[in-house]
């Protein structure tokens, strides 16, 4: 059985990572970045990153997992940005 602490973890990681879907999808129809924070998507990204080594540290799934699939929005993100930064 899963442990509620565990639970509400995966919950919230399906609400705060998802909630970066929008901008992704927005992103890669529309191909513009003009608006968006390459300093706000890079501190989000290595935050990200700190996050997910914290999960493995504690050996949390919700939070590993959270912060995959969140690194990988990101990630798209910045590339897209550093795209449109360069004229591609």
């Amino acid at each position: 059985m899963i442990d509620k602490n565990e639970l509400i973890g995966f919950i919230a990681a399906v609400c705060t990572t998802f909630a970066f879907l929008p901008q992704v999808i927005k992103v890669w129809k529309t191909k513009q970045t003009k608006d968006l924070s390459l300093r706000m998507y890079t501190i989000m990204f290595i935050g990200i990153c700190l996050w997910f080594v914290y999960g493995l540290r504690i050996n949390s799934l919700s939070i590993i997992l959270a912060n995959i699939v969140t690194g990988v929005l990101v990630f798209t993100i910045l590339v897209f940005i550093f795209r449109g930064k360069n004229g591609k």
